[in-house]
């Protein structure tokens, strides 16, 4: 057992130690926690490493190290110790990402040294719900993705990222990691689609990250020409039926606090909001 207050790379030994702290924040954590139940601590499966702080010998906090950089219960001094940690390592994320709080304190530590970023989103409301809304009927055309459907999804989903993001998930690798993303989705059964008469996609949105006590909803996007016709309350009650009857107890999703017509949206859908996330974008 470690006696002194440090910081290091946990290995798949620590697993219990680290499920232990990601539980005692399951809505928060959501995202880290199911790729951590499903992959374990192996960097290589995980997909990058986990930092643990430990007080007195005890595990307290968490960072993960992947594409995202994300604090976990994280208290002032192991922010401090994950930042030396990230500085010395060097960026190799493409977003810090976590509770407002901790990722801003890590952000004005790493930010002499990584800055600038492209966009900094300072509050992100974190909202919650454990049930669907009595005055919303759920629209009876939004439905499952079926795996044959992957190339009417793909078009809507690179245009929600972009719109959402910035940049297009098809630069880089052209869009290879993105694409497996999708279908890795689609084939889990968590996008949800409404599609015209066309076969295009006119509401789409995915349950992101999905543990046995809350999941996370993603990716909400109207077509811009169905944009302001009612589509999207009605959507995401159709969303959120799947997701508390076949996912988890709790969903929850965090928006951008000035898209106000979302934030609108989502109260009416029956979400609460219960905290905050920041993003930092490079």
């Amino acid at each position: 057992m470690l006696t002194q207050t440090t910081s290091r790379v946990l290995e798949p030994s620590d697993l219990d130690a680290a499920l232990a702290v990601l539980d005692r924040e399951p809505v928060a954590n959501a995202f880290v926690t199911a790729r951590v139940r499903i992959a374990g601590l192996d960097p290589w499966r995980l997909g990058g490493e986990m930092w643990g702080w430990y007080e007195h010998g005890m595990l307290t906090s968490l960072c993960y190290a992947g594409a995202n950089l994300v604090p976990i219960c994280a208290t002032p001094r192991a922010v401090r110790a994950f930042a030396d940690r990230a500085r010395r390592a060097g960026r190799r994320c493409s977003s810090i990402v976590g509770p407002a709080d901790p990722t801003a304190q890590l952000w004005r530590l790493l930010e002499p040294g990584w800055g600038p970023a492209r966009e900094v989103r300072a509050r992100q409301p974190l909202m919650v719900t454990d049930h669907l809304p009595a005055d919303i009927a759920p629209d009876p055309y939004v439905r499952r993705v079926r795996k044959d459907e992957m190339e009417r999804i793909m078009p809507a989903c690179v245009a929600m990222f972009t719109e959402e993001v910035g940049i297009s998930p098809m630069a880089g690798d052209g869009g290879l990691l993105y694409q497996a993303r999708v279908a890795e989705l689609v084939g889990s059964g968590r996008s949800f689609a409404r599609f015209d008469a066309d076969g295009k996609v006119v509401f789409k949105a995915e349950i992101g990250a999905a543990t046995d006590r809350a999941c996370q909803i993603q990716g909400v996007w109207v077509a811009p020409e169905y944009r302001g016709k009612g589509l999207a309350a009605p959507g995401m009650a159709a969303v959120l039926r799947y997701a508390l009857a076949d996912i988890a107890p709790v969903a929850s999703l965090y928006v951008n606090d000035f898209n106000t017509a979302a934030r609108r949206t989502y109260l009416r859908v029956g979400f609460q909001e219960v905290g905050a996330f920041m993003s930092v974008l490079f």
